[in-house]
């Protein structure tokens, strides 16, 4: 059965729900009606329901309640992706008038996408395949992977990349189709903040916000113990927002204990993101190893230390604020004590993935 819709979204994780949102409530505000396919990757019912979009159109697969479907298990994920790409091929086909197809970041399910809506598979298609937050790039395949894998396999296969800042476009320089527009996390921040202003800080003293889930990270005790060296010295409150799939990598280390050590530390569980947002709001610093994290403490001027050995949001690392450890342990001690002096100042900057407004100005270009 032909179903008629001008754009498709495809998507499947939380954080590509968190940044494509705006530009879902823009099509709304427009009245342009998009078809939703979720691929299934995580459980996004509520988040749809939080941030007043439409649930899916189409499911792909059970949806994972879980903080990794796959978790370690590497060759069912590549398995999954394979028949992914032929079940998104097939579903697109019944869209007639079809004119794009967006999907967004650097997951599975963004490359899966990519490549399901490409000319490679469709050399008679009319549609455009939109690629969402193009141009970030850490030149190294395996930091973080699979991510940076992801990245080139879209920017490959993509008719159109929305390019999040200069130097993204610049690392687009041989491709065609790069529009520079910005990065729509600052819509997803401002939307988000305002929903939860009922929210309470976490601490009345200046606090400090944790999160560690890297794959490159987690599968390596090594790194692990360099980790928990670096957050054993905060002395400030601390709040580390823990994932099932961390929990049980510190535990099978045997690092639990010694992270405990530290009084200052409290486990908690993941927020969910307009809590998490005004909490980021709030915090005195930023300690994680994530990506978004690190484009959210540009937007409120929070101090970010980067638990990686290189990261594809090279642009913050300009301002005075943030700072790659490469897991140095005593560099990384050092930065924190700087962070959090009296005397520390951040410096004026301009955002380097723009303003407010950069979904409008996706849906303006796509009409």
């Amino acid at each position: 059965m032909m179903k008629d819709f001008k754009i498709a979204i495809v998507i499947g994780t939380r954080a590509e729900l968190i940044k494509i949102f705006p530009v879902m409530l823009e099509l709304k505000n427009k009245n342009i009606p998009y078809y939703f396919i979720h691929t299934g990757q995580h459980n996004l019912k509520d988040l749809c329901e939080k941030f007043g979009v439409k649930k899916p159109d189409l499911v792909l697969t059970e949806e994972s309640n879980k903080s990794s479907k796959f978790n370690s298990k590497q060759m069912k994920a590549i398995l999954w992706n394979l028949k992914l790409v032929f079940k998104i091929r097939k579903e697109v086909k019944k869209l007639k008038n079809l004119k794009y197809v967006l999907y967004h970041g650097d997951t599975m399910t963004t490359a899966t996408a990519s490549i399901a809506t490409s000319k490679l598979l469709n050399p008679f298609k009319k549609y455009k395949n939109v690629h969402l937050e193009a141009g970030l790039r850490s030149f190294n395949n395996f930091e973080p992977f699979p991510e940076e894998i992801s990245r080139r396999i879209v920017g490959r296969f993509s008719d159109i990349l929305f390019a999040v800042s200069d130097l993204a476009e610049l690392n687009l320089k041989n491709r065609k189709g790069v529009i520079k527009v910005g990065n729509t996390i600052l819509d997803s921040a401002n939307i988000t903040f305002r929903m939860a202003k009922k929210e309470k800080p976490l601490s009345d003293e200046k606090f400090a916000l944790i999160t560690v889930h890297r794959h490159e990270n987690l599968k390596s005790k090594k790194r692990m113990e360099k980790i928990i060296q670096i957050l054993k010295s905060l002395e400030i409150p601390s709040f580390f927002a823990m994932h099932d799939n961390t929990l049980n990598k510190i535990k099978n280390f045997g690092l639990y204990e010694e992270l405990i050590e530290n009084k200052n530390i409290k486990i908690i569980s993941p927020m969910d993101y307009p809590e998490f947002i005004y909490q980021t709001s709030k915090c005195s610093l930023i300690i994680c190893d994530g990506g978004s994290m690190q484009e959210e403490s540009l937007i409120f001027k929070k101090p970010c230390i980067i638990l990686r050995m290189a990261t594809e949001r090279q642009e913050g690392l300009e301002s005075n604020f943030q700072f790659l450890s490469k897991l140095d342990v005593n560099k990384t001690k050092e930065k924190i004590k700087e962070y959090l002096s009296p005397s520390f100042k951040i410096k004026d900057f301009k955002n380097p993935y723009g303003e407010i407004g950069v979904s409008k100005k996706i849906v303006e270009i796509l009409k």
